[in-house]
């Protein structure tokens, strides 16, 4: 017998199923409903009263020609197993967001006519930077665009080659990273190698106002740019891959230091990266350790920095090739001046989430991604043995373990992870602890409330690494200033190890002064960025 649609919405517990169904619940047993249902219809059957003689058999139930749904189970079964794909957007874009108001016609037209009023509508790397300023982007992408059109092989760039490369970028990059990793990266490469930047950093060692003085001093022009490239893959390429991808790019502040090249022409104020006060004062304290100056450094020369203020466990473990790139530093046991630029910013500045990132390598020396307790002791141990011959009584370890879980408040009780030390946002107090005696012994004696007072500081404070720069950056000058004016100002008779101050004789305007050959033929050649 058929029951009306509205006869099933007077049972109150019937409706009560099906609301349960509408909302998607699956505790609502399919049997169950159909005996619910089945109970139903009886009830319904009984309860209708008995025909009479002579009464005309009621009319069938008529459906309308247009599909009508008896109840709004079948309504809520089409919504759900809908395929939802249909109706989502598209959101991820690798290449960045297509902007559709832009136009890409006008743009090349522009860059034409530019070209038109350029002598036989070549362009040298020099005249590129007109055509970057016509195409949005900072002066200092010159250089990138200029090897993309093929002006390395032939010394320019033509108007029709520049136009078809810079047609083909805005149609398939749509964003600065994308357009910068297109112009840099090698052909079918969609991410920046080290060596990749050699060509923009050259650009900005001959052209920038801030490094004139550089010209005179070629020999220097490879060991900025070394450094540059790794303070670049420190700050930007987080992966820990070697290879910076347009992601990294968005998420870092390079492309908006670069942009800002071409607005200061003090270098030194772009402390990010560029800072060539920075660099002499890494190479400065590299010269130091160096002491055979083939620029590389053995394990004794390392432990040296600082007057061996780091423990030898952990110098270990930096020669064993846990935060080293290549196989130099574990078959020869012998660390490149690339590799020294990272230890020296993650030594003095154990607040960067790279440095953190170090140092837990570092100690993490079973590689499972914890700091068990074991391995805590085993730098610990070497801490006493030192505080013993000093004469100073080292804290159990029992007792100082409870303070460094107080510290940091692991989540899991026993086991430290690198997420720990990045939320604590004390690891720099954690790691000196156990491998650097020297900052182990100053934390101990200050106040524990300025410490507290230093974390909770959210303002825009200098970072560690910038105040260690420029301190050792003013010792530097002081020293050789005052080593100058002892020898009288003769360059002839001027014989040292150490390097000379091509900033200080920047600044001053002396810049006969910068560099000695002696200098060159002790320093040699340094190796290429891509030397592992």
């Amino acid at each position: 017998m058929m029951i009306k649609e509205t006869s099933l919405r007077r049972d109150p517990d019937l409706r009560g199923e099906l609301a349960f169904l509408a909302r998607g619940c699956d505790f609502v047993l399919p049997s169950r409903f159909k005996k619910r249902l089945k109970s139903f219809q009886q009830t319904q059957i009984q309860n209708k009263p008995e025909k009479k003689p002579g009464t005309p058999l009621p009319p069938t139930a008529t459906f309308p020609s247009s599909p009508r749904p008896l109840s709004p189970v079948p309504h809520v079964n089409n919504v759900v197993n809908a395929p939802l794909s249909i109706n989502i957007p598209r959101f991820y874009f690798p290449e960045g967001l297509p902007d559709a108001c832009s136009n890409h016609e006008q743009t090349l037209s522009k860059i034409e006519t530019a070209f038109m009023d350029i002598e036989d509508q070549k362009a040298d790397i020099y005249e590129m930077g007109k055509i970057a300023k016509l195409c949005g982007c900072p002066l200092y992408w010159k250089a990138p665009m200029f090897r993309a059109a093929g002006g390395e092989r032939t010394g320019f760039v033509s108007a029709q080659s520049f136009i078809a490369v810079w047609r083909k970028l805005l149609n398939n990059h749509h964003d600065d990273a994308s357009k910068f990793i297109c112009l840099l990266a090698k052909p079918s490469c969609n991410s920046l190698e080290q060596e990749d930047f050699i060509p923009l950093l050259q650009d900005v060692v001959d052209t920038h106002p801030g490094l004139t003085f550089l010209k005179d001093a070629p020999e220097f022009h490879s060991r900025y740019i070394t450094t540059v490239i790794q303070r670049i893959f420190y700050t930007v390429n987080r992966s820990w891959s070697g290879k910076i991808t347009s992601t990294e790019i968005r998420k870092s502040n390079f492309l908006q230091t670069l942009a800002l090249l071409e607005e200061e022409e003090d270098i030194n104020q772009i402390t990010d990266y560029f800072s060539y006060e920075h660099f002499y004062v890494i190479y400065c304290k590299f010269w130091e350790l160096d002491s055979d100056h083939d620029l590389y450094i053995s394990q004794a020369d390392l432990s040296r920095y600082n007057d061996q203020a780091s423990s030898n466990r952990i110098i270990e473990r930096i020669f064993s090739g846990a935060v080293t790139r290549g196989k130099t530093v574990q078959k020869e046991g012998r660390m490149s001046y690339a590799d020294f630029v990272w230890f020296l910013i993650s030594e003095e500045d154990k607040r960067n989430p790279t440095s953190i990132e170090y140092w837990f390598r570092c100690m993490d020396m079973d590689g499972d991604g914890v700091l068990s307790m074991y391995e805590l002791e085993y730098f610990y141990e070497e801490q006493c043995e030192r505080m013993e011959a000093m004469g100073i009584e080292p804290l159990p370890f029992h007792d100082l373990l409870c303070q460094m879980l107080d510290l940091v408040k692991p989540a899991s009780d026993g086991k430290i992870t690198l997420r720990d030390l990045k939320r604590c946002r004390m690891a720099h107090i954690f790691y000196d602890t156990f491998f650097n005696l020297e900052k182990y012994l100053d934390h101990e004696q200050r106040d524990p409330f300025a410490v507290q007072k230093d974390v909770e500081n959210e303002g825009p404070e200098p970072s560690d690494w910038d105040r260690f720069a420029a301190e050792e950056y003013e010792t530097l000058v002081a020293e050789e200033s005052a080593q100058a004016q002892f020898q009288e100002g003769s360059f002839e008779d001027y014989e040292t190890e150490e390097p000379v101050s091509p900033s200080e004789i920047g600044n001053k305007g002396n810049k006969s002064q910068i560099v000695t050959s002696s200098l060159s033929e002790k320093c040699g050649k340094l190796q290429s960025v891509d030397e592992e």
